[in-house]
């Protein structure tokens, strides 16, 4: 009897030891990411910051999203909102008419700067699509490469734009982005992030902002390019006086 026991007890300890680990997808992923970063402290608290001399702030109100943008020049403060797909200026709390082109590069700027910020919350939104590329290594790490393109529809107005994310395998944290773009004739970007701090649960970093020395490069390939030294530094993204509330 022992001598049959013995070898089924063998066969059960090796099947279990050979049963395949679950490969994770882009999904898995990100929503790792989102709740190391905060996950929905993002909706449920309103975030305030400081960046170029101008404040933001970011709430949801009735279940809709409000980011502001204030400006103080002098004696005049300007507030910018943007509300949905609604678009709002404040001179000295007294609303003025601002002209539709004009309310769009307004909305679409202050967009830019909270969607940044929230990362990588929004890579859940409904028009984000998302693929894993599979493996990379940046500055002598790998990471996990995920693509993200957007849907037309919901999408905003740079849906066109492809973005890159470098993900951390063993906790998540997107280190690295890039993006490329088609307004003001187009290019690229790639952001390493540095500076994490969490302020009440929520992750925020800043970023050194680098594009490719030349032209006609392929997005897929900015990972290699840093790697090899082919970007050249822009500028610092950095953000002050955090509070969440």
């Amino acid at each position: 009897m022992k001598r049959i026991i013995i070898p089924l007890i063998l066969v059960f300890a090796i099947g279990c030891k050979q049963e395949p680990k679950k490969e994770l997808t882009a999904q898995d992923i990100v929503d790792n990411s989102i709740a190391d970063s905060g996950g929905k402290r993002f909706d449920d608290y309103i975030v305030t910051f400081d960046f170029r001399d101008k404040s933001y702030v970011a709430e949801n109100a009735d279940g809709q999203r409000v980011y502001q943008r204030i400006s103080d020049l002098d004696s005049t403060t300007i507030t910018d909102i943007k509300r949905g797909d609604e678009f709002e200026r404040y001179i000295n709390d007294s609303l003025v008419m601002v002209h539709d082109t004009m309310a769009v590069k307004y909305a679409n700027s202050i967009n830019s700067v909270h969607y940044f910020v929230r990362l990588p919350y929004g890579l859940n939104d409904g028009a984000v699509n998302k693929e894993l590329l599979g493996k990379e290594t940046i500055d002598n790490k790998e990471y996990y490469k995920v693509k993200v393109t957007f849907d037309q529809e919901g999408g905003g107005d740079d849906f066109e734009d492809t973005y890159l994310y470098w993900f951390d395998k063993e906790l998540f944290k997107p280190d690295y982005l890039a993006y490329d773009f088609h307004v003001n004739g187009g290019g690229q970007r790639f952001r390493k992030a540095y500076n994490e701090r969490y302020v009440n649960g929520i992750r925020f970093v800043d970023y050194e902002n680098y594009k490719p020395k030349n032209e006609g490069t392929d997005i897929l390939e900015i990972g290699q390019l840093y790697n090899k030294g082919e970007l050249e530094l822009l500028s610092k993204i950095e953000l002050e006086n955090i509070t969440v509330e």
